[in-house]
């Protein structure tokens, strides 16, 4: 028996003895393994690691560009970018630090006020800020605001809400308002343009935007204050230099604002260009918007209608009708024409009144119809709609300006000999503000037609001569007698300046026929004796009794010229104001 049991108990040990042996076998192997994996992750596999690491903890950020400002011709600012903060949420932070309790990490009463507070600091709902800091949406970035005041941002941050944060970007900012507001345009909330010289010349103001390195905590949030580095410095947009002189622009937008007002006209446009070199110093029009607040604005008032809108332009065509004339040799300087009702094939072509007979400098001193469609059908049809092209009609003008117009030419193979004579008192053509100013640079500049441009330049490289210099001074002197006492421009005279130009009336078309309404128009230069401006006007639908162009659109030139004539510091040169100046 004895034997027996220590055959049991030495059976025993050999059993424990084994699964001893076992265990120390694995416990080996484990430790062993440990230290491969030791050797694998420390030696072998380290940039791996830190790799992954980087790509957990360490995120690229873009860093706005500033964009280009816009100066007048003087470097006077008219568009300024201004560091600005933009407020986003991460609502997944809040399903990250509370796991199923997600819904209401954020959202609990704790933050409730915190959450009222945000609303109040951003000028939006309570609804709308726990919308956006609900974890159930599963979105990972939901702005709660862009483009705030840079100390409001700083508000909404120091509320220690989780997933807050603030993103450093650009506002626009347009410190003449409406002044400026159709030309410059503007951009939108991502700092791109999308109306006017914003538009046209975005690629130039925009930049290129940077980018740097950053550590983030477990949430994936930027620490802010851990920059690891720059991969790219953000790159500032060019600045851009117009030919606006912000002066003038002030001057013609009151004058033409107060015109329209008390005309109680629907519209209106000007355009005041520097003669000798074609460089546009203001365009405005009404009605305006500002720029900086668009809430409610309508689209229609973001159109630059001195440059987009085209109409007829009535008598104002007829000094260039009687230059073309005149320079053809189709009529003489000293010819005369009976001003008695015209029968054109069975229609009428009237005037106002009964004028007579009158010379050249008659006929446009009292805009006769009758003697300007005589004058037109003096000349061949080809002849007379080459001379209309070579002054820019049916084409655009050049500026590159979005909306652009062309206006219209008919082809001459096509006319009728009325269509031909309405041409020569504005019917039947179109154009823009812009393209009718730029016709008058041939009688303003001695035959020299010019191109014209929104960015500042010394001289035009691209005038053509159109009519000879003899021609053009001649007609000049003419419509000088427009702004005479007697001539349908008196109210465009202009104290101590002579000064050249002609009135326009037209019926506007309305849904393809001419209706009641007028346009009001008048285009002229000064000082007529060496031309230095040009301004064109044109009322749209004045309702206020009056609708002339000599009673409404001229008082308009006339004070924007004789505003502009003082700002530049222009000599007078009417001899009795010239005879004053020398006794003093």
């Amino acid at each position: 028996m004895l034997q027996t049991e220590k055959k049991i108990r030495n059976s025993y040990t050999d059993d424990f003895s084994g699964r001893r042996k076992l265990v120390i076998g694995l416990m080996l192997l484990a430790m062993l393994g440990l230290i491969v994996k030791a050797v694998q992750l420390q030696v072998l596999d380290t940039q791996f690691l830190q790799k992954q690491a980087r790509s957990r903890h360490v995120g690229t950020v873009q860093i706005a560009a500033y964009r280009g400002q816009i100066k007048d011709r003087n470097g006077e600012s008219l568009a300024v970018s201004a560091p600005v903060g933009s407020v986003w949420v991460n609502p997944q932070y809040c399903k990250i630090n509370t796991g199923k309790k997600a819904k209401l990490a954020c959202l609990d009463l704790n933050n409730e006020i915190k959450l009222r507070q945000v609303a109040k600091l951003l000028g939006i709902s309570l609804a709308r800020v726990k919308k956006a800091f609900n974890p159930l949406s599963n979105k990972q970035f939901v702005y709660l605001k862009r483009r705030i005041k840079p100390y409001l941002a700083a508000k909404v941050k120091a509320l220690g809400l989780p997933g807050v944060a603030i993103v450093r970007e650009f506002k626009r900012f347009y410190p003449a308002g409406e002044v400026t507001a159709h030309l410059l345009g503007f951009t939108n909330v991502d700092d791109q343009g999308q109306e006017g010289l914003e538009l046209m010349y975005n690629s130039t103001l925009e930049g290129v935007a940077g980018s740097k390195r950053v550590i983030r905590d477990g949430a994936r949030r930027v620490i802010e204050e851990h920059d690891v580095e720059s991969v790219k410095e953000p790159e500032a947009g060019q600045d851009l230099t117009l030919s606006i002189d912000e002066r003038l622009q002030y001057l013609a937008y009151r004058e033409l604002k107060a015109g329209v007002i008390k005309h109680k006209a629907e519209a209106g446009a000007l355009v005041i260009l520097e003669v000798e070199t074609g460089n546009v110093l203001a365009i405005v029009n009404q009605p305006s918007f500002n720029p900086n607040s668009r809430r409610n604005m309508k689209v229609s008032h973001y159109r630059n209608r001195a440059i987009t809108d085209v109409f007829e332009p009535g008598s104002t065509m007829k000094p260039l009708v009687v230059a073309a004339a005149l320079e053809g040799g189709f009529v003489k300087e000293n010819q005369l024409f009976t001003t008695k009702n015209l029968r054109i094939r069975g229609k009428w072509v009237k005037d106002g009144h009964d004028y007579g007979t009158l010379n050249l400098t008659g006929v446009l001193k009292k805009s006769s119809n009758v003697a300007a469609s005589k004058i037109a059908l003096s000349m061949p049809p080809e002849y007379f709609w080459r001379f209309y092209h070579s002054l820019g009609f049916g084409m655009s003008p050049g500026v590159g300006f979005p909306g652009e117009a062309s206006g219209s030419l008919p082809e001459y193979f096509g006319w009728s000999a009325f269509e031909q004579a309405t041409l020569s008192f504005g019917y039947r053509i179109s154009m823009s503000v812009l393209q009718l100013a730029r016709s008058y640079t041939v009688l303003a500049d001695d035959g020299l037609l010019h191109s014209v441009s929104l960015l500042k330049r010394d001289r035009d490289e691209y005038a053509e001569r159109v009519l000879s210099p003899e021609t053009a001074i001649k007609v000049r002197t003419m419509i000088e007698q427009v702004v005479k006492k007697g001539g349908t421009g008196y109210k465009a005279r202009v104290e101590g300046y002579r000064v050249a130009g002609k009135t326009g009336t037209v019926k506007k078309v309305k849904a393809g026929a001419y209706s009641d309404d007028y346009l009001s128009v008048f285009v002229g230069m000064a000082p007529a004796s060496d031309p230095k401006l040009i301004i064109a006007v044109m009322v749209d639908s004045p309702h206020a009794g009056q609708y002339y162009g000599g009673l409404v659109a001229a008082p308009i030139f006339s004070r924007v010229m004789g505003g502009a004539l003082r700002v530049l510091g222009i000599a007078p040169d009417e001899e009795q104001s010239m005879s004053v100046l020398l006794t003093k």
